[in-house]
């Protein structure tokens, strides 16, 4: 018994080694992404930025009441509240609080003040909209400010997956409350 046992074994350690000794590098199921694919994804993001750029100077021109000015990180704002006295703005790794919104360009609320409530966030350590995160460090405690935000610096292609959709334009007004170093 305990020999025959021994052969099985040995057969099967035989049998093992054979299926595994014709073992060849496998190929990717999802080949690298062509060149010409890669171009027409630029191209097309290209096009898409375009589109959203003119939807937005097309908004501000009709909001004629309003100032906004661009900003080097991508976006819009203009002031509703300003102040003109030199005090200091949020810089990394200081902990802002603030109260905002977030509306689509025809100003329908997507999340309301009462819905978000007052949000605590350090200044660049945290995951927050990249639109946001940049124009807080423009904000002085007390100041308002509305922020045209544009896809790529929102939510991006995919939306929020709730009420913000894929490609959307956001504005957000906010109010900076504290700063805390």
């Amino acid at each position: 018994m305990l020999r025959m046992m021994h052969k099985t074994f040995v057969f099967f350690c035989f049998f093992i080694l054979l299926s595994c000794s014709d073992s060849r590098p496998r190929r990717p199921i999802n080949p690298k992404p062509s060149a010409t694919r890669i171009q027409t994804n630029i191209k097309t993001s290209k096009q898409l930025i375009a589109w959203e750029e003119n939807e937005i100077l097309d908004f501000i021109s009709k909001d004629s009441l309003v100032n906004y000015e661009i900003s080097t990180n991508g976006f819009w704002y203009a002031y509703k509240n300003k102040i003109e006295n030199q005090t200091a703005t949020p810089k990394t790794g200081d902990i802002v609080e603030f109260q905002y919104d977030i509306r689509s360009l025809n100003d329908s609320i997507l999340y309301s003040k009462t819905v978000l409530g007052i949000k605590k966030y350090k200044v660049d350590k945290e995951d927050f909209i990249s639109g946001i995160q940049k124009g807080i460090k423009l904000m002085k405690v007390g100041e308002t400010i509305t922020f045209v935000i544009p896809s790529y610096n929102a939510f991006g292609v995919s939306g929020d997956g709730n009420k913000v959709k894929m490609h959307t334009t956001i504005k957000s007004t906010i109010t900076l409350l504290n700063i805390i170093n």
